[in-house]
């Protein structure tokens, strides 16, 4: 097709997710002439098929949870049905809603804004094919935001009805009676956490030995264990070989050592990790590694004045780290000396109870020959928690020898909500005293981190 329009800008950004709409907001701010190309919705996968429908569907399931456990309140009831269609009309609308106020806020900042699928053509120019037309956008510097899709593994009869993603699994038509969840990483258990408080028969399949292999091993040991008890089976060190259709559902063949076992289910997630969408960059050679593309510390690629952001450039896969990549590059590509903390990045995962994450585990400080000081307080002992009825978990502290704080974790009730006071311990370089000298609100589940940080220093005061 003949292109029929061409434009020219200081800085075009090729995605419009978390990493692409930030860079274009921050470059306007800097005053550049911006062109954001997205092929889909903006907000990318976080806004529309990841972070906040998970998150809106995980309250229905919390809902459920908190009715069963409504009777340890004083509170005779239950749940009559689950009206799983308003459910998924509410996130619809929660998602909708935020996708109408980010398109809103791109065009009052003056970006333009063109909806199609663009494809590098040279080192500075991108050719967009929109609906209408074919569009090429010719700029100095250029921002590559693609982000990442679901993975799917080679496995037999995996295209078989009933076999989903993550994607399809936001849009159930109904809540299945039964679900075998491949993969017990984030996604997975995620899903596992809200499928089970829904009903569902839940069955995750690991190929690892534990969950959450590149957590830490105590959280995520501690964490199997309350899932386990939830009524949630697990089946670790266990490969899938085939996913058959038969008379009574979907038939999954699976290998624990050398014995082949079976499980049967109505559907199947699969959610062993994302791919990375680099199909869009022409004949360009970027440095790879692992398939993500390799940037230097001003997000920049080996090609000057091509920048990437994002899951494109592998590392933790994370919407918040997608946000200020965007911001760090869209800064060095209008010549500001701008970098980003690495070790200050956090993580949380969304189950029952949640876990979050900041900085080294101790297990990665040791290997790193870093001798460490570590400081724990159980949510058992936090008067907060047992009134919410949530006393699962713990708090871990790491700290050097000097007791600066290089690294935490939380298991229990409200963790991402909590762990930004130990991300920000960690970018200040704060001293375990700080944080157990600081006075913390009572009662309130910070508590524990006011306790770990005391216990690291030998001085908790609620911890035998």
């Amino acid at each position: 097709m003949k292109i029929l329009t061409k434009l020219s800008c200081d800085i075009t950004i090729l995605g419009g997710g978390p990493a692409g709409y930030v860079a274009a907001i921050r470059s306007a701010q800097l005053g550049a002439k911006v062109v954001l190309i997205e092929a889909k919705e903006l907000g990318g996968v976080c806004m529309n098929v990841g972070c906040i429908p998970t998150k809106a569907l995980l309250k229905t399931s919390e809902t459920v949870a908190a009715i069963h456990k409504s009777k340890e309140f004083g509170i005779i009831s239950g749940v009559e049905t689950i009206n799983w269609n308003a459910a998924v009309d509410r996130k619809n609308r929660i998602v909708k809603n935020l996708n109408m106020g980010l398109e809103q806020l791109i065009l009052a900042k003056g970006i333009t804004l063109i909806k199609g699928k663009g494809r590098m053509t040279s080192n500075r120019k991108i050719c967009i094919q929109t609906a209408e037309e074919l569009i090429e956008v010719s700029s100095e510097k250029i921002i590559l935001t693609t982000g990442s899709a679901p993975m799917l593994p080679s496995i037999k009869g995996i295209e078989a009805e009933g076999v989903i993603t993550s994607n399809e699994a936001l849009s159930l038509e109904h809540i299945p009676k039964s679900m075998v969840i491949v993969g017990a990483g984030v996604i997975g258990l995620e899903f596992a956490s809200m499928m089970h408080s829904l009903g569902s028969k839940i069955t995750v399949i690991e190929i690892n030995d534990q969950i959450l292999p590149s957590e830490d091993i105590e959280m995520a040991s501690e964490l199997l264990k309350i899932m386990k008890r939830q009524g949630i089976a697990f089946k670790l060190s266990a490969e899938v070989t085939e996913i058959q259709t038969t008379e009574l559902g979907l038939e999954i063949n699976y290998k624990m050592g050398e014995k082949n076992k079976v499980q049967t289910c109505e559907k199947v997630l699969i959610a062993v990790g994302r791919k990375l969408n680099t199909d869009m960059f022409g004949d360009l050679l970027f440095n790879t590694e692992k398939g993500a593309i390799v940037v230097n510390e001003s997000m920049e690629t080996n090609i000057e004045g091509i920048y990437a952001a994002g899951d494109l450039t592998g590392g933790q896969l994370l919407a918040h780290l997608a946000f200020m990549e965007g911001k760090i590059a869209a800064e060095n590509a209008l010549g500001y000396k701008s970098r980003l903390n690495y070790g200050a990045v956090p993580s949380c995962i969304y189950t029952n109870p949640e876990i979050a994450s900041v900085g080294m585990t101790e297990d990665e400080a040791k290997e790193a020959g870093i001798s460490v000081k570590v400081g724990r307080f159980n949510f058992r002992n936090n008067g907060r928690a047992l009134t919410l009825g949530e006393r699962e978990g713990f708090v871990k502290v790491i700290a050097n020898q000097e007791n600066i704080i290089i690294g935490g974790q939380i298991l229990g009730v409200n963790a991402s909500e909590m762990i930004s006071e130990l991300t920000l311990a960690i970018t200040l370089k704060a001293n375990a005293s700080d944080l157990a000298d600081m006075i913390h609100p009572h009662p309130s589940l910070s508590e524990a981190i006011w306790e770990a940080c005391g216990d690291l220093i030998g001085r908790a005061i609620h911890a035998l």
